[in-house]
Order: C-alpha cells, then structure tokens, then sequence
C-alpha cells in the first residue's frame, strides 16, 4: 500500500507525559498521521519500534526527544535505523548545541524541530515528512530513484509554509499566549491572558486574533461586559 493511501503511523518519545499527551494532541489535530504509541524512555521506544515492526505494522515517523531519561536520543535514533524498517525520525528537544544537531542528522534524523514551538510548525513538519516520503515513494518503477526525485523529495523537508508568522510576531510568544488559551478551562479575554503573562493587552491581543485567522482558536463576544464590548477566545 502506498503511503498516500494510509494514514501514517507516528511514534512519540518523549519522557515528560504532560508533553507525550500535547505531542499526541498535535498528532491527532493533522489530518492523514495516527498515534501509533507512547513512549516515555528509549527503553521502552526501542521495544514498542521492534514489536510494531516484527507485527508487520512498522511506524512511519518517530518524533524523538533527545534527552530521554535512561538514554540519549542519538543512540536510540541509531539502533532505530540499525532495524531497517524504514522509519522517519524527527528530533523534537530543546537542544541547541551545534554538534548535537550535527550528530542527529549523521545518525539518521530527518528533520529537527526544536522546544518550544507552536502548532502550525509542528504541522508543518509532519507534513514536509510526508511530502518527502510520498515523492520517493513516487520516484518511478523499480528501485532506482532519478535525480530529480531525489531533488524533489529533498526540498519537501525544506519547504516553508504559508503559516509563518506575520511580521512582529515570534515564536516564543506565540506559544506562551497559546498555552494560557489551550489550558484555560474557559474562554478567555486578551486581558486576562496579558494579566497572565505580564503583557500589555494590545500585543496579546494581535496574537489571539493570529490564532483565530490559523483556525486554533475562536472569537466571540463576552456578553455581560459594561462599556466596550469585549471579546474571549476559546482554544479550538
């Protein structure tokens, strides 16, 4: 079956659960990718990949966190590779050293993304990671592969989305702003978020209505507000 035709199979490692659940969350958000597991050490990641593999339903992604609790990520991700089922690994730390990165990409790591970003990157990635594995899956009959789908698949994994930040926006706080929203047990308005994050009201504001324009959160009128009429946002 050719990977168009399936969902893909996406294994999480990661040793914080809090962050195993909001990666899964993600996962679950993009269309065509399922969770296949959990994993919360390198142990466990390398039994659940084998088991997975040796029953004939091998994961397609493995979104790997580089300092795991009983192992690094760079020897899991090796042994990983060593099996030959074909897996994608996608490093997901807040690891920024040079020759780490240097290191996952000489062990087999595919792409890199690091802590803390926000959903549209994430997507972002899984679906680079596809569009990689689609285009050499499409590079022809047999298993020769020609220059330009060798190309092709390459600079899927470098292609930038439309979804990046508008000018004046960054990262950091964007996923400060997203986190209050996604945690919040109700909706909540830019001042309340500001009061939360000790930001001022208009800045906070300009994120939330990026958030609403993304399709991550919704906007509607606070009802029962004297004066102006204000406005909350809910997490989608």
């Amino acid at each position: 079956m050719m990977a168009d035709e399936r969902d893909l199979r996406v294994l999480i490692v990661e040793d914080d659960p809090m962050t195993a659940e909001a990666h899964a969350d993600f996962v679950r958000r993009v269309p065509g990718f399922v969770v296949a597991g959990t994993c919360l050490s390198g142990h466990d990641a390398l039994e659940k990949f084998e088991s997975f593999g040796v029953s004939g339903q091998p994961v397609d992604i493995v979104l790997l966190d580089m300092n795991l609790t009983d192992s690094h990520g760079l020897d899991v991700a090796k042994r990983m590779n060593a099996k030959g089922y074909g897996a994608d690994i996608i490093a997901i730390t807040a690891v920024r050293h040079l020759q780490v990165i240097r290191s996952a990409i000489s062990s087999g790591v595919t792409q890199y993304l690091i802590k803390p970003f926000t959903f549209t990157i994430f997507r972002e990635k899984l679906e680079n990671q596809r569009d990689f594995r689609l285009n050499l899956d499409g590079a022809g009959a047999g298993s020769l592969a020609t220059q330009a789908s060798v190309d092709n698949a390459l600079s899927a994994l470098r292609s930038v989305s439309s979804g990046r930040l508008p000018k004046g926006l960054i990262e950091e706080t964007l996923t400060a702003i997203s986190g209050v929203v996604r945690d919040a047990s109700s909706a909540v308005s830019a001042t309340e978020v500001a009061t939360a994050l000790d930001l001022s009201r208009v800045t906070v504001r300009r994120y939330l209505e990026h958030l609403v324009k993304t399709k991550q959160a919704v906007k509607q009128p606070r009802h029962g507000t004297p004066g102006r009429p204000e406005y909350e946002y809910r997490w989608v």
